[in-house]
């Protein structure tokens, strides 16, 4: 059970989260920022949820939509901000863009743009946890359309037999790019963990609470020696696949599904739960909103300060000295 400390974190987060990719939507029109993007505004209670129970050791795994979890795990805002904006001055040198986060002093070893192929990397720290004997957990956040592909289900029975520290977080925001979740799979995600023997389970993935809930009892258990878990969390994201746009509407994702996610923000109901508790008042709210813009802002000048790699760096990086 998380205390009111940790509540108002996760708050902090979730706003941090949200206020950051407002930020990087506004700028985007700019063409400044030479990157795809994929955003995660409406599924920030995941990330947040998550990793308020992770280490600063404890070894993270993103997806091309990774924004949330960087920020969660504690990345670096000013070098992820450079690294959209491809400075080198950014977390990957201006090399990776949006979709390859890396913040090694927080524990986040990298994001990959290749569904599903981070799976098998997160599955490889939890090895070398086990084979170290030391008790770092690994976190792997991946979207639904990755449990179609064939390392989702080599990496989970593998991790299954050998009893390996990681927790898979499944992302299960309805679509992968505009491919509905019903038109690819006949039941719930979940249960196809559960065939491997790992304890699996399906969650509000908007509720932070019970995210951080169940996500503790998993890392708990990886820290005990007990082997993997496995969380489908079940949220959607505001925008669409890629971009700024919402792509909600005939064609694509039915307005009154889409209207229905936006009325159960994450953020807006976990306000006014932790107000009524008198956990949160107006003051401590608005002081929250003041620092991380002030933390945005310094970020984005950071990033726009920070020059760009130069021709004769092209070959730098690529091999081992």
């Amino acid at each position: 059970m998380q205390n009111n400390e940790n509540l108002i974190k996760l708050y902090r987060t979730m706003i941090e989260i949200r206020m950051i990719e407002k930020k990087i939507e506004d700028e985007y029109k700019f063409d400044q920022i030479k990157t795809p993007i994929h955003l995660s505004i409406g599924q920030e209670a995941v990330a947040a949820g998550v990793c308020i129970n992770l280490r600063k050791d404890d070894y993270l795994f993103g997806t091309h939509r990774s924004h949330s979890q960087y920020i969660a795990k504690g990345g670096d805002i000013k070098k992820m901000f450079a690294e959209l904006y491809l400075g080198k001055d950014g977390c990957s040198k201006g090399r990776g863009g949006s979709m390859h986060l890396v913040d090694p002093e927080a524990g986040i070893l990298g994001s990959s743009a290749i569904v599903g192929g981070n799976i098998p990397l997160g599955t490889g720290t939890a090895l070398a946890s086990a084979l170290r004997h030391n008790d770092r957990v690994t976190a792997v956040f991946f979207g639904d359309g990755a449990v179609d592909e064939g390392t989702f289900h080599e990496s989970l029975n593998f991790a299954s037999l050998k009893k390996l520290p990681v927790v898979y977080i499944c992302e299960n925001n309805l679509y992968a790019i505009n491919s509905p979740v019903s038109a690819r799979h006949s039941g719930d995600i979940y249960d196809w963990a559960r065939g491997y023997g790992i304890p699996s389970y399906k969650i509000d993935g908007n509720d932070v609470m019970q995210v951080a809930d169940y996500s503790e009892r998993a890392v708990s258990r990886c820290r005990k020696g007990e082997g993997p878990t496995f969380l489908e969390c079940s949220t959607y994201r505001w925008k669409g696949h890629i971009g700024t746009a919402d792509d909600a509407g005939p064609g694509y994702r039915p307005k009154s599904e889409y209207d229905y996610w936006v009325s159960k923000c994450p953020i807006r109901w976990y306000r006014e739960y932790l107000k009524q508790t008198g956990i949160l008042n107006e003051e401590t709210d608005e002081g929250i909103r003041r620092e991380t813009e002030k933390l945005i802002q310094d970020a984005f000048e950071f990033a726009l300060a920070s020059s760009k790699p130069s021709p004769d760096e092209l070959m730098e990086f690529v091999y081992a000295d």
